[in-house]
């Protein structure tokens, strides 16, 4: 991200003067998918594309902000009881209203932001956007007193309450404690995290975008949570004696035990999920012994669930799936929430050319489109620039 370009764009459209900085990225994710809502474990790692902010106090009781992309202005008050319409200017409402819960006392400001994190791409570019102001607003006006992990839940918070998406903790949680050069093994129940250095010798990381856009908000994520809450409810009510709050807490057994009552739908996403936490803590285990055969397969593992049992990929998805198994491709996968976006691949370098090329040649034929490639970097989590 050009930082002059993000304050030239701040001093054009304010009053000449300027602000701090402030950068939050998007994320990968290379295994562990829908299990953040379960309070299963996941494996992100934070990128080196993110949201840039600019922000300044104003003096008043009115945020301004400018979307650099959008080429939109929106202002609200800070205590406007309903905030904005504009989608985008809710992420930033929805950060100010639950900081100010935390205590903060959230002043005007005037803002212009941009991103470089490839939209609808299943990178995050939402949670990067709902970190960055949360990093800012805690730096500005709570001399940073809330903790990293509040910063977390309030972008979490935001989505839940101001944007439609019940989503985990996954996506805030790699942008603001993204460390560069390692991965993080979440668990999402206790909260607990372990860094793992990734710079996978002989591989290369590179997600392929199918450029088909997902909306996460409504029915499509949302039916899935509910789905794994059916379940996990319908297991409590035959054990009484347990506690049952995501199905991180259920077994395989109880899963069948409770089959035929929960319906075939809700049983097929129920294993997808119980299957993925078994996924995540095999690969762990083979990144610590280097054994890159066993994380590429468990990738594919993971693509087949999301597509059969768990129904988030599409047809152009599996498509690039298929043509990395034809080109020997160690593991690929749908990567973020699903609906179109992006496949993650881990690729032998030695064969990394061939493959990207006959992804977009394959792809182009049948689509009338190139995929678009992403080499993978893994970056810092929130911070301020200047």
């Amino acid at each position: 991200m050009d930082i002059e370009f993000v304050r030239s764009r701040f001093i054009k459209h304010f009053d000449g003067k300027t602000g701090n900085i402030y950068a939050s990225p998007g994320r990968i994710n290379l295994i562990g998918e829908h299990t953040d809502y379960n309070g299963g474990f996941v494996f992100p790692g934070a990128v080196d594309k993110g949201m840039m902010c600019e922000i300044r106090p104003n003096g008043t009781d009115t945020i301004q902000a400018y979307s650099i992309d959008l080429k939109d202005r929106v202002e609200f008050k800070v205590d406007d009881p309903n905030g904005p319409r504009a989608s985008w200017a809710r992420y930033i409402y929805g950060v100010v209203q639950e900081m100010r819960k935390l205590g903060v006392d959230v002043k005007g400001f005037n803002t212009a932001f941009a991103g470089d994190v490839p939209l609808g791409a299943g990178m995050s570019s939402s949670a990067a956007l709902e970190s960055c102001f949360a990093f800012a607003i805690n730096d500005l006006f709570a001399d940073n007193r809330i903790s990293k992990w509040d910063l977390v839940l309030v972008g979490q918070a935001t989505e839940h309450k101001y944007c439609g998406v019940k989503c985990g903790i996954m996506d805030q949680f790699a942008s603001v404690f993204g460390k560069s050069g390692c991965l993080m093994r979440l668990d999402c129940r206790s909260r607990e995290f372990e860094y793992f250095p990734f710079m996978p010798e002989g591989y290369k990381l590179v997600l392929l975008d199918s450029v088909v856009k997902h909306e996460l908000a409504g029915s499509p994520y949302n039916d899935r949570r509910n789905s794994c809450e059916n379940v996990v409810k319908h297991i409590a009510a035959k054990h009484p004696e347990g506690k049952f709050e995501t199905l991180r807490d259920c077994t395989w057994e109880q899963l069948e035990e409770v089959k035929a009552e929960v319906g075939e739908e809700d049983y097929r996403r129920a294993k997808f999920v119980l299957g993925e936490k078994d996924r995540v803590l095999a690969v762990c285990e083979a990144l610590n012994e280097g054994d890159y055969e066993t994380v590429g397969q468990k990738m594919y593992e993971t693509h087949e669930g999301l597509s059969k049992d768990y129904e988030v990929s599409c047809e152009e998805l599996d498509y690039l799936n298929d043509i990395a198994k034809e080109n020997g491709v160690t593991g690929s996968r749908i990567m973020g929430g699903g609906f179109g976006g992006c496949t993650i691949n881990l690729v032998k370098a030695n064969i990394y050319d061939k493959f990207i090329a006959d992804a977009k040649a394959k792809f182009a034929a049948k689509y009338g489109h190139e995929p678009k490639v992403y080499d993978v970097v893994i970056g810092d989590g929130s911070r301020k620039i200047c």
